[in-house]
């Protein structure tokens, strides 16, 4: 990410799901910081200890049963761990609606084992390695032994003893290599790995945080207030509570949770479906495997189709063209249509062109070229350490099979191993959250900018 940013997020447990805030690492000052809506609260020794009366600190994440109530105490409260951070007056302003999480950001605690009971497709590995990150970083942040007068660990141990061994686990490291780290025999053995370890050790992890949830919001909601997940799901709540918020306090006109990085969704997406339509749609298009998907570069942003033949990926195009539509419903009149292309030949695609089922991107299938282009160039204007390897992986991606549609070569040119492009996403496999230095973006940006030209020749701008 180009600059210090704060990103909603939902964690779901007990069948209760919660909204709250995190701030991904930033540097200041020539430090690391990253940090969660929370606080630290004092907690009553339990009777059966040697002191009874002293209290003890402990850092707590509040979480509220909805967007709405988390937008009520932003807007009302500095009395926790983000009041620092660089954007929070902006956050404060935001509404119910710019503090929804995306899919991408929604985290359910109690579906670990569902997910490691399915097959290790892409969507299965991603979902678990993200889950698994997310409770690493809880676990980081929420970690009290490293302060200077807690004398009760010794200097090796953690308050989150469950987690460290999880994270450790060579099998759960594989999660952040993507699916191809569980193909063929070997990869079915670590897959079933993966699933022993969170049989051994899930239900502890989950019990050293659920020590540091706090459902009351911070004292200000109840814990009856929560619907059940499920219910949760089926109706999110996004409406503003009355409040007397004085105009001036409130955010800057035109300011949204994508101004001050809360969202990822491409600002030029022509998609607006809620999350919960994109699922519902998504059962279709995985079962005809046939993805939608959107790609965003300098001459706008569209949709199209993409599917796998033999590990070659094939779009909806001709003679090496892509075509692309501005929106989802100008592509589903196309696939009614009987004009010939590449993915006719495709034994599901009857299925397709009679489909009511509209062609939603997951967010994995969006490719947003333009921000990784002003990434770079904002790195190599100085906010070097804010923006990680990570950021090219999801781009390059999709460049690599759009070249491999197309023909590109000079696009597999420029991402070989031995070119400083294409070391950098080797790099981004490896290390992904390790920084980018200005002079690696100042080398990095005119690379891209030519592949983000190569791409966009290949493109035809349907109506």
């Amino acid at each position: 990410m180009a600059r210090p940013s704060i990103v909603p997020i939902a964690l779901t447990l007990d069948d209760r799901t919660g909204y709250t805030l995190w701030a991904p690492p930033w540097e200041e000052d020539g430090e690391e910081w990253q940090a969660f809506l929370g606080t630290t609260v004092e907690v009553r020794a339990d009777i059966n200890d040697d002191d009874p009366d002293s209290p003890t600190a402990r850092a707590v994440v509040h979480l509220f049963p909805s967007p709405a109530a988390l937008a009520a105490y932003c807007r009302s409260r500095n009395d926790h761990d983000l009041s620092d951070h660089p954007v929070w007056p902006v956050v404060a302003g935001l509404g119910a609606a710019d503090l929804t999480p995306d899919e991408d950001h929604r985290f359910d605690l109690d579906g670990v084992y569902d997910i490691a009971a399915e097959d290790p497709d892409r969507w299965a590995v991603d979902e678990l390695a993200a889950t698994v990150d997310i409770v690493g970083r809880l676990a980081e942040c929420l970690d009290a032994t490293d302060d200077e007068d807690d004398d009760d660990l010794g200097e090796d141990e953690t308050e989150f003893e469950a987690v460290a061994e999880l994270v450790a686990k060579p099998e759960i490291g594989s999660l952040g290599l993507g699916v191809e780290a569980f193909a063929g025999r070997s990869g079915e053995d670590a897959w079933i790995g993966v699933g022993s370890i969170l049989d051994d050790l899930w239900e502890d992890v989950v019990e050293e945080l659920s020590e540091h949830f706090d459902w009351t919001g911070g004292g200000t909601v109840s814990v009856e207030t929560y619907p059940s997940a499920s219910e949760a799901a089926e109706e999110p709540d996004v409406d503003e509570p009355a409040d007397d918020t004085d105009d001036a306090d409130a955010a800057p006109a035109g300011a949204t949770a994508a101004s001050v990085g809360v969202s990822t969704i491409a600002r030029g997406s022509k998609v607006t479906a809620s999350p919960a339509a994109v699922a519902a749609a998504a059962e279709f298009w995985e079962a005809v495997g046939i993805l939608p998907v959107e790609i965003v570069v300098p001459d706008g942003a569209g949709v199209t189709l993409r599917c796998y033949v033999e590990d070659v990926a094939r779009f909806l195009g001709r003679d090496g063209e892509v075509f692309v539509f501005d929106t989802p419903a100008d592509l589903s009149r196309f696939c009614a249509g009987n004009e010939a292309h590449d993915l006719s030949e495709i034994a599901s695609w009857p299925e397709v062109a009679d489909t009511d089922t509209p062609p939603l991107p997951a967010d994995l299938d969006r490719y947003d070229l333009t921000e990784l282009a002003e990434l770079l160039a904002e790195v190599a204007d100085g906010a070097s350490g804010l923006v990680t390897h990570q950021a090219l992986a999801q781009p390059v991606e999709g460049v690599r099979d759009l070249a491999e549609y197309a023909g590109l070569t000079r696009v597999g040119e420029l991402l070989a191993p031995t070119a400083p492009l294409g070391r950098a996403v080797a790099r981004a496999d490896r290390e992904p959250d390790a920084a980018l230095s200005a002079a690696d973006a100042a080398t990095l940006r005119p690379a891209w900018d030519e592949v983000v030209t190569a791409v966009s020749g290949a493109l035809v701008f349907r109506s």
